[in-house]
């Protein structure tokens, strides 16, 4: 399972100490473009990894793909050293520990550019390494209700309410990939190493750039709605059809023009009331219950075909279950069947990111903990068999 040649990463050494879903997202995506990961866990292995009990979580298996897992105790001064060896041969490090952990282990930036003065040390953190609220715990849900999320989810009158999935997690861990390229590219130029820092509330800023230009524009805080973010396109929501939901949404005039032939009603394409989004959003009430009548009377098969026939930006409101089994992600190698020794029969996402020039990683799947904690610590270091059970004897690795 080393780098293979010709991706974009080959060559590239990563020692990912990452946990839950962030930074082990991160670490993902650089051992998909061909990077060897090293995911290095305690005894016990990584708290995702045994969150399903007897059985380990889809989650963990979905975001530690391809990568090698290697035990380490960085408690026993015998892991350190064998870590700080690691860190000499290493590219990349990353890890999204609460601030201060690896400092308290001795392990910190300060200390490892000593030993590697190329390495990129990526943190991933929940509110930053520094500022008035560094030292606050962080998870998705936490970091939704610090950055807006939560308010601009749901409906006024209504609790705040989180949004579906993690995208705090996996926004951060997207912008901690990208860090890291960054650092990894000046490298190249300048030869030296940096410290790269992603903070999971800074990263969700831009998400809500509608709900900023509203307030800007407005001067006042708009209404929540579950329908549509306060942007100017209309109509703008979801209808319901005889057997499920569909979205839509109006972002031209071309396109409305286009919605009221598919809903019948040719005729509002030239009314001087609807003309325009803002005139439409004031008769929000006529235009969503036109199209409302219309799809209620069609399946969303049906209407989807309608206006996708007519290049209407829509889409069913499918299931969880419906987007795994998607055959249009299947068909171009995003998701992929395959067979797991512990979860059987899996349906494991590929790196949404695909280069022309390179040809696409095989997945593999998760590794079992520990698995190539000798095969990473005799090609990476050289040690040899008997040191190695000694290692283990004294449950180091």
């Amino acid at each position: 399972m080393s780098a293979s040649p010709g991706q974009p990463l080959s060559g590239i050494r990563v020692l990912d100490l990452t946990q839950i879903y962030q930074g082990p997202y991160a670490a993902f995506l650089m051992a998909m473009a061909g990077a060897e990961v090293i995911k290095i866990e305690p005894p016990g292995g990584e708290r995702m990894r045994g969150a399903g009990g007897a059985e380990t979580p889809m989650a963990f298996a979905m975001l530690n793909s391809n990568k090698k897992s290697l035990v380490l105790d960085l408690k026993k001064s015998d892991g350190k050293s064998l870590f700080m060896r690691l860190v000499k041969e290493a590219d990349v490090l990353l890890e999204n520990f609460a601030v201060g952990t690896m400092d308290r282990l001795e392990l910190g930036w300060e200390v490892l550019k000593k030993h590697n003065p190329k390495l990129i040390y990526a943190s991933g953190t929940g509110y930053g390494l520094s500022g008035p609220d560094a030292d606050l715990l962080a998870m998705d849900h936490t970091v939704q209700a610090a950055g807006g999320i939560m308010w601009a989810t749901g409906d006024e009158g209504q609790p705040p309410i989180r949004a579906g999935g993690a995208p705090c997690d996996i926004m951060s861990g997207t912008h901690m990939y990208a860090g890291v390229l960054t650092a990894l590219f000046a490298r190249d130029r300048q030869a030296r190493g940096t410290r790269v820092e992603v903070s999971m509330l800074e990263t969700m800023y831009f998400t809500l750039s509608s709900e900023y230009t509203a307030l800007k524009r407005t001067g006042s805080i708009p209404d929540r709605n579950s329908r549509r973010t306060p942007g100017g396109a209309y109509p703008y929501g979801t209808y319901q059809c005889r057997d499920g939901w569909l979205a839509l949404i109006c972002v031209s005039e071309a396109q409305w023009v286009r919605i009221t032939r598919a809903i019948c009603k040719p005729e509002w394409g030239e009314d001087p009331r609807f003309s325009s989004a803002k005139l439409r959003g004031i008769g929000a009430g006529e235009v969503d219950a036109g199209i409302a009548s219309w799809a209620s009377q069609r399946t969303v098969a049906e209407a989807f075909a309608r206006m996708r026939e007519l290049r209407v930006p829509v889409s069913p409101a499918r299931s969880i279950e419906e987007v795994r089994d998607d055959p249009h992600m299947h068909q171009r190698g995003m998701l992929r069947r395959m067979q797991d020794d512990d979860l059987g029969e899996v349906v494991l996402p590929a790196s949404p990111i695909q280069y022309s020039e390179y040809q696409r990683t095989e997945l593999k799947t998760f590794p079992r903990m520990g698995e190539h904690s000798r095969e990473v610590l005799v090609s990476w270091l050289g040690i040899s068999e008997t040191e190695l059970d000694q290692l283990s004897k004294d449950r180091v690795i």
